[in-house]
């Protein structure tokens, strides 16, 4: 409301504030209060010491899944060609675009999404980047280094028992793997080997009770040497498997 940025904040504690700008800020109190997340208040979410822009027609970016891009970036390099799969925000393929300078593509079903997503890349200065629309590989063409993705992965009856701020404010389409979470998975396991280059890597968040489920259907599409990483919090949070 004010403009301060938090250590503006604290040099200029004892200043009053701005009787034409306290409307706004009791406004934006009451904006939280109703559980709308504080990233689509501002209008802004950090990811990988980078920042997006973020409205309701994408997920807010996660601190854990940085470690889905920590991971993956070991294994790329300015020659790599990446595919970001559920872009959303296109907060993966910009970050690992800045980070790697590989050329990278992120394709989502959302057109919602993909105008975000180029905004983002813009924000950050990102030129080797490009959007497409697809639901999961149906417009996808040619073949990749690396194919990242976090897809969406929490069962549909569990939906219903998230959090007020994100049931009723992230996109249910972002959130939304099915019966069982793992529809998305199936898809990528089946149909990523024909988009990698030989010893391409898949490497994909997950649920924090997925991980043996995904170790299993990537073994059954040709991937070999997969592995499981953990987050901070010592949860499963990372499946990866390379092209057999």
């Amino acid at each position: 409301a004010f403009g301060h940025t938090r250590t503006g904040y604290l040099i200029n504690a004892d200043k009053e504030a701005d009787d034409n700008l306290a409307p706004k800020f009791r406004m934006l109190v009451n904006m939280r209060c109703t559980r709308m997340p504080l990233q689509y208040i501002t209008g802004k979410a950090y990811f990988m010491g980078l920042e997006f822009v973020v409205t309701p027609a994408v997920l807010i970016p996660r601190f854990d899944t940085e470690v889905l891009v920590e991971e993956a970036i070991k294994y790329i390099d300015a020659d790599s060609v990446v595919l970001d799969m559920c872009t959303g925000s296109g907060c993966i393929a910009v970050s690992i675009a800045a980070l790697s300078k590989a050329k990278v593509v992120g394709a989502d079903i959302s057109l919602e999404a993909l105008e975000i997503a180029k905004e983002n890349a813009n924000l950050n200065k990102i030129s080797d980047i490009s959007f497409i629309q697809s639901d999961m590989f149906q417009n996808v063409t040619g073949t990749y280094d690396v194919i990242i993705s976090n897809p969406p992965y929490i069962p549909t009856n569990d939906v219903l028992e998230l959090m007020p701020e994100v049931k009723e404010y992230e996109p249910v389409i972002a959130l939304d793997g099915r019966d069982d979470g793992l529809h998305f998975y199936r898809i990528l396991a089946e149909q990523a080997v024909n988009y990698l280059n030989p010893d391409g890597l898949l490497i994909m968040e997950i649920g924090y009770n997925q991980a043996e489920d995904v170790k299993n259907l990537l073994a059954n599409n040709n991937f070999i040497g997969t592995r499981v990483i953990k987050d901070l919090a010592g949860h499963d949070r990372v499946v990866c498997g390379w092209r057999k």
